[in-house]
């Protein structure tokens, strides 16, 4: 892994940790020939903003660089995250491609992805446009930062009345706003890995001005991968 940069840094009142490690894979290219040849992706089934093409088995030389990522990233994850064994949960290739005016009120604020603390997030940047990313965020008339069994119904009730408050042409959050205050971000860099806790408050960095493409030759492609410690 010659080459790799990593850094950790620690976001908020509880000082969450967050891996940051650029030139990942060393691989671009071969990844994105990868990504591409498994499109046209189908349409997400959830909250996420976009399409998600869900790696399996079957997909040999995808499921290929899920394990190859899972292997480089587990020194990291065991520094920060004090976890020697995990297991990986689901793994995608996934796009924005949904129009500010086309959000639903749950997409245009900060989610979490599960209440499990062991629950980690792998988001591996491929091909995206400048000023985009990934933020992370504290509710402010709550203060939840991480999202845990004994605050998630507080979380989801302030997060729904403030919902019904935005304004019907309201976009992708950038930076703060009167419900949210972003407590941290990073930038999107091609072959840069982040890890972070599928439980805190986090939101991806949408430049008004991005191509919202569907072919994952000229939009905004990550891989996504959840594994959970053991």
């Amino acid at each position: 892994m010659a080459g790799v940069r990593p850094e950790l840094r620690r976001l908020g009142q509880a000082a969450s940790p967050v891996v940051i490690v650029d030139e990942f894979s060393g691989e671009l290219d071969r990844i994105l020939d990868i990504a591409e040849g498994l499109a046209p992706y189908p349409p997400h089934t959830n909250y996420y903003p976009g399409l998600r093409r869900i790696i399996t088995l079957a997909d040999d030389a995808a499921d290929s660089y899920v394990q190859e990522t899972c292997e480089r990233a587990a020194q990291f994850i065991a520094g920060a995250f004090d976890l020697d064994r995990f297991t990986l949960l689901e793994a995608s290739f996934s796009m924005v491609t949904t129009s500010p005016a086309k959000l639903t009120p749950p997409q245009r604020a900060p989610h979490f992805d599960t209440t499990d603390a062991k629950h980690l997030a792998l988001l591996h940047y491929l091909r995206v446009p400048c000023g985009s990313g990934t933020a992370f965020y504290r509710q402010r008339s709550t203060g939840i930062e991480q999202v845990t069994d004994s605050n998630v119904e507080l979380f989801v009730r302030t997060a729904k009345a403030d919902a019904a408050l935005l304004p019907a042409d309201a976009g992708y959050i950038h930076g703060s706003d009167e419900h949210f205050e972003q407590i941290g971000a990073v930038e999107g860099v091609p072959d840069r890995l982040i890890v972070y806790q599928g439980s805190l408050l986090h939101s991806g960095i949408i430049p008004p001005d991005m191509s919202f493409s569907a072919d994952p030759r000229e939009g905004r492609l990550t891989a996504n991968l959840f594994v959970r410690g053991n």
